[in-house]
């Protein structure tokens, strides 16, 4: 079985940073694009970012410039460095990462959600 564990959220003042850490455990052969989504109340879930195995990364357009997302591939673990938060980045923050277990194919696994909070 696998198990995505994550860490880091928190309350933070406006112009502030948070660091957040998703990581992997269990049965893993292979693990393929890692992902960051967020999802703030009365709203759909989003892409904030994404990273393939080579490092390639992709973000949401409310982020660019301000989260960086990065990988360990050696502890199977995903990043997601946040700075200049604003309070529009309240939401509960997911990782997810698409992982070959014991098939021979990738499936999709979630992390339980980290709560961020900007605010005064």
């Amino acid at each position: 079985q696998v198990q995505l564990v994550e860490a880091g959220g928190g309350l933070v003042q406006p112009g502030g940073s948070l660091r957040l850490s998703c990581a992997a455990s269990g049965i893993i052969y292979s693990i393929g694009t890692m992902a960051w989504y967020r999802q703030a109340p009365g709203n759909e879930r989003e892409l904030v970012a994404d990273i393939d195995r080579g490092g390639s990364t992709n973000y949401g357009d409310s982020v660019k410039g301000r989260f960086t997302i990065s990988r360990d591939n050696a502890k199977n673990t995903v990043y997601l460095q946040m700075n200049s938060l604003k309070p529009e980045d309240t939401a509960i923050y997911s990782c997810q990462m698409r992982i070959r277990s014991r098939s021979f194919v990738y499936n999709d696994y979630w992390g339980q959600g980290t709560q961020v909070t900007v605010s005064s």
